[in-house]
């Protein structure tokens, strides 16, 4: 179904890219390309679906063949109609506001009939279960129901091929097993599967093969059998995750008879007719690390925005230090990280980034080397922002917060789409920050983040509803 022979794509007027590629992928199998951020894993991709060197400029050399045709000789919206593309960023592939139009989208493009997108549309819809909020703009959905909102609208096109690059990042355990099922379902109707990913583990019993890529080159392959037998010391060498599942640490709830750097009592939010949370007490101390979990679409991070000051909220109280706090206080005092790092990037350099609304003295400038050299970001200290890999920004994003002087720091999904030394480098950070009295929150679904860093846990457990 896809035939890779010495395929090699460099970006233009950069060093980065793949080399010697050779692959065969037969109709109705799962290859998975796994391996450290900035391996190449997502440049293969790109070549399987066209866009390198169609969108992304550069040079490419070999062959490819899609389905037993050179992809040369294939138009590249043609190219779609066998390969399906879902990217990690669900929001760089939407074309409509409502959910009910971008699942319709690429239906419509292909010139379907009216009853036929219909009936399409409505099948991707119910087999991603997103029936309860099909009616909702997607700027108001949880990043969760994004990525599965991306996932539907490439599932209702129906193409023999489907690409996926980390198609987990955002998805909580319900999700990710909701996907497993659905992709087990295609892999059982002949569809082929294609999928970067660090979380590996939820593809037990639908991988065929592993593929572990280092420095834009195919190193190794691995059977599931192969890959499950790694020992715990080589996977943290080769920089992978867990290959089994492992469950989310029963870790206790903060104390809330103890003082509390930050405590909310009491609070309320409503979004126009949608009640997101009522009556809700929070509290996290300093010195510790508390997850916040729960379900996608629970309000995790609407909590996270009213904490920092950066959204409203309808009633109830904020408490910092014990002392009732407004929103200007809170901005003051809290640190959000995003967990959209395209929205959070300001200046031309990653060191200016850094030191953004920072005195320059001695003292920061040693501590911005220092966090720099940590996070592996000292080689791209000048370059801007914009160009750095998916991994690169979203340290650079908690390397912000980390630096930023503020005692309360909330990352949201900080480890998303990271592979699993960058995720332990991240946990170490997150630990540190609290041994030296910061108090941490972190959103997230990722087991293996909460099992290393966290102390405590607070779960939401309901979904937002009309």
């Amino acid at each position: 179904m896809v035939e890779l022979k010495n395929a090699s794509f460099r970006y233009r007027d950069t060093e980065e890219g793949v080399q010697d590629i050779s692959l065969s992928v037969y109709p109705g199998t799962c290859v998975v390309f796994t391996g450290v951020s900035g391996c190449g894993k997502t440049t293969v991709t790109r070549m399987i679906n066209g866009l390198a060197p169609a969108y992304y400029p550069g040079d490419r050399s070999g062959t490819i063949a899609i389905d037993g045709k050179n992809i040369d000789d294939i138009p590249v919206w043609q190219i779609g109609e066998t390969v399906g593309s879902v990217f990690q960023d669900p929001k760089s592939q939407f074309f409509s506001s409502e959910l009910n139009g971008e699942v319709a989208f690429a239906c419509e493009n292909y010139g379907f009939d009216r009853d036929e997108i219909l009936r399409r549309t409505d099948r991707a819809i119910t087999v991603m279960e997103l029936e309860a909020i099909r009616n909702r703009p997607l700027d108001v959905i949880s990043s969760g129901e994004k990525q599965r909102t991306a996932i539907a609208s490439v599932y209702a096109l129906q193409p023999k091929i489907f690409v996926c690059d980390e198609p987990t990042a955002n998805l909580d355990q319900e999700g990710i097993e909701q996907l497993k099922r659905t992709f087990a379902k295609l892999k059982a109707a002949g569809h082929t599967l294609i999928i970067a990913e660090h979380r590996i583990a939820w593809l037990n019993g639908i991988a065929d093969r592993y593929l572990y890529i280092a420095n834009g080159r195919i190193i190794a392959q691995y059977t599931p059998a192969e890959i499950n037998a790694i020992s715990n010391r080589k996977r943290r060498e080769m920089g992978l995750r867990v290959s089994v599942p492992i469950q989310i640490p029963n870790l206790p709830e903060p104390n809330a008879a103890q003082p509390a750097r930050i405590r909310t009592k009491l609070l309320c939010c409503h979004r126009g007719q949608n009640r997101i949370w009522t009556d809700l007490n929070f509290v996290a101390h300093a010195g510790y690390v508390t997850a916040l979990t729960g379900i996608n679409g629970a309000g995790k991070t609407t909590l996270a925005l009213v904490l920092s000051g950066l959204a409203p909220y309808n009633s109830g109280t904020i408490y910092l230090n014990e002392e009732k706090a407004d929103a200007a206080r809170l901005r003051k005092a809290v640190y959000y990280c995003s967990n959209d790092t395209g929205t959070q990037f300001f200046t031309d350099s990653v060191s200016e980034e850094l030191l953004l609304n920072l005195e320059r003295n001695a003292e920061t400038l040693n501590a911005a080397r220092g966090i720099l050299k940590r996070m592996r970001l000292y080689n791209v200290k000048d370059s801007h922002p914009a160009v750095l890999s998916g991994g690169q920004k979203q340290r650079l994003a908690i390397a912000c917060g980390l630096l930023s002087g503020r005692d309360i720091l909330i990352f949201d999904e900080p480890t998303s789409g990271l592979d699993g030394a960058n995720m332990r480098l991240i946990a170490a950070e997150l630990k540190s920050a609290a041994c030296n009295g910061k108090t941490v929150v972190v959103i997230s679904h990722d087991a293996e983040l909460i099992s290393a860093c966290c102390d405590f846990r607070i779960h939401l457990g309901t979904r937002i509803t009309d």
